[in-house]
């Protein structure tokens, strides 16, 4: 046996898939008989979950960042060389050095990017948390909020689906106990019939709005932001004004995907649901938000099938035939407060039913977030 294993990006999925497969081949690794190289557009590996907290001053993002060579087991070559183009028939990624970096098997794992341009005036007069810099702007603007109409502006797709819900929780629980809530009114706004695209989280949170006063306004697809007169425009043809306005942005693929002509016009890349293999492309894995499957962009996400890929890589190096299958499973906390919170489990058969928040379920989300790092290397 030999082979190499080439890992497109270095967030959670190829971090995760990386480490479990060198841990499965320990021995091949050590004996020469299988590389696994990762090429990434940086030398860091940084938490995104924390920004939701810069944003409200609870979280500084130099604090869940690490060199990336740190978060990845021996073994594992890191390679700072972002691939420009996956040519799939010669079984070669081109990377931004000239280089042509060969393969017998790719995992690609190069996320989904938030696209500040993507609605005219949105870089301008809005502010988001899906960004490191961008977060800690927000949280500059929170502290001088004083008062007025926030709106929360979704669109999709976009990763972490929880994430608006529990900005606009956190947000609610901040203004109170500042004194400030009312004379603050919160505006959510959703592009489909519904708050949320999962039918049962949005039942919950409809609730939850209600007995919060949050406002809720559904089918409402962003199509101009007016920074001067601070209006948000919809395709539908309605109109928003605020005082604050805080867009979750719509997300894409990542550009190599789109100039490789592999996925869809967004940068997804069609991914059988089960086996995590690029469809017509059977040296192709495929994980995390990078895929065009119909379940949420989430760590949890890449994690789970980080543990599929892994298995069915070591199967496939060793000449023997893949057996896992990816069941679609998620797991998400969601905070509801500075001090409560929920989670939400499903997969492909079973719908999520969020549970009553509880102090308890907060303090498992705050602790997950310093156990990150362990959960990176695979030991918990």
């Amino acid at each position: 046996m030999r082979g190499r294993v080439l890992f497109l990006g270095a967030g959670v999925g190829g971090v995760m898939a990386a480490n479990r497969l060198a841990r499965l081949l320990q021995q091949e690794l050590h004996d020469g008989e299988v590389e696994i190289v990762m090429l990434s557009e940086t030398d860091t590996h940084f938490y995104q979950p924390s920004l939701l907290y810069t944003a409200f001053g609870e979280a500084r993002p130099e604090n869940y960042q690490r060199p990336l060579r740190r978060v990845v087991v021996p073994g594992i070559q890191v390679v700072t060389d972002p691939a420009v183009r996956i040519l799939p028939d010669e079984r070669v990624v081109l990377g931004r050095s000239g280089k042509r970096w060969e393969y017998d098997f790719l995992v690609v794992a190069t996320g989904s990017h938030p696209d500040l341009d993507s609605i005219p005036g949105l870089r301008e007069g809005a502010h988001t948390f899906y960004l490191p810099a961008e977060a800690q702007r927000l949280r500059q603007a929170l502290d001088d909020f004083d008062g007025g109409r926030v709106v929360l502006n979704v669109n999709v797709p976009h990763k972490c689906p929880v994430a608006p819900l529990e900005f606009v929780f956190m947000l609610d629980d901040r203004l109170r106990k500042a004194g400030k809530r009312e004379r603050a009114e919160i505006v959510y706004t959703y592009p489909i019939g519904r708050l949320h695209s999962l039918e049962p989280v949005a039942n919950w949170a409809a609730g939850a709005f209600e007995e919060r006063r949050i406002r809720g306004e559904t089918l409402f697809n962003a199509e101009e932001v007016d920074p001067v007169h601070r209006r948000v425009r919809s395709m539908e043809g309605e109109e928003v004004e605020y005082d604050l306005l805080v867009v979750v942005p719509p997300h894409r693929g990542a550009q190599v995907v789109r100039d490789s002509g592999l996925g869809d016009k967004d940068g997804w890349l069609p991914t059988d649901r089960q086996t995590l293999k690029m469809k017509g492309q059977d040296r192709i894995y495929v994980l995390g938000d990078a895929t065009d499957l119909p379940i949420s962009k989430a760590g949890s996400t890449a994690h789970y099938e980080s543990e599929v890929v892994a298995r069915n890589l070591a199967h496939e190096l060793r000449g023997e035939a893949p057996s896992s299958l990816y069941d679609g499973k998620v797991f998400c906390f969601v905070e509801t407060g500075k001090e409560d919170a929920t989670y939400v489990s499903f997969n492909y058969r079973n719908p999520p039913q969020p549970v009553r928040p509880t102090a308890t379920v907060h303090w498992f989300k705050l602790a997950f977030n310093e156990m990150y790092w362990l959960s990176l290397r695979g030991w918990v």
